[in-house]
């Protein structure tokens, strides 16, 4: 495997002060939320996960129209590391959003359209990961992959869109809400600025992660191509 980049070394770095910045924002700068207290402090990283889950879905999508243009592997390759990353940073979002949900709802769990279109969003991409390990032929599992993914991203603006435009006990922070809502709050401006800050922060954590991703992702595609070489 070729030596790490300097520019990758740098980002690791840059990543980890941004993060610790951002864990002080939340825990230090941003006021205590005054009905729900402590537990509020979750949203910040609740959001931002829960945007880079649906961030590495639409570049996985769009990755994969560019696969399916050119037939190269390195698409291929930067489309599913992108979905295994968004993975488990959706699966934090969902949990993260459990964990809020408790004090807020008095529940872990409800069957609410956000939190259901999340769960299905959620089990269409694990799907994706189970499936591609069925297939052995190279050029194949891309090609599948690249158009499982172009169609999968269909239910990522459902999602999102979901409690903007549906009945919903989910709340909406940014860009006003349901007057049901139930865990709903207002935004002071230190509040605005943890919470911008942790998305930037996250979005930067996911292109380091996506770019270790896609290295180790050109390793075992050469690890694969040995081994045909081998049983040849």
């Amino acid at each position: 495997m070729t030596p790490k980049p300097r520019l990758l070394a740098v980002l690791d770095t840059v990543c980890i002060v941004l993060f610790l910045i951002a864990v002080g924002l939340v825990f230090f700068y941003a006021p205590l939320e005054r009905s729900m207290g402590q537990v509020q402090r979750v949203f910040y990283f609740h959001v931002a996960t829960a945007w880079v889950g649906m961030l590495g879905f639409m570049v996985a999508a769009g990755v994969g129209v560019v696969y399916l243009r050119t037939n190269h592997s390195l698409w291929d390759i930067v489309g599913l590391a992108a979905i295994e990353i968004s993975l488990v940073f959706f699966f934090v979002a969902i949990v993260t959003g459990s964990i809020w949900a408790r004090p807020a709802w008095n529940t872990w769990w409800t069957w609410d359209t956000r939190l259901t279109t999340a769960a299905i969003v959620e089990l269409i991409y694990a799907a994706y990961w189970m499936l591609r390990q069925g297939i052995e032929d190279a050029e194949k599992r891309a090609r599948f992959g690249a158009v499982y993914a172009i169609l999968a991203c269909i239910s990522v603006p459902i999602t999102f869109a979901s409690i903007r435009l549906l009945r919903t006990i989910h709340p909406v922070v940014v860009g006003g809400g349901d007057p049901n809502a139930e865990g709903g709050f207002s935004m002071t401006p230190a509040m605005r600025v943890t919470f911008f800050y942790s998305l930037i922060v996250f979005s930067i954590l996911f292109v380091d992660m996506l770019w270790h991703r896609i290295r180790l992702g050109q390793l075992a595609e050469k690890v694969e191509q040995l081994k045909l070489k081998l049983s040849a």
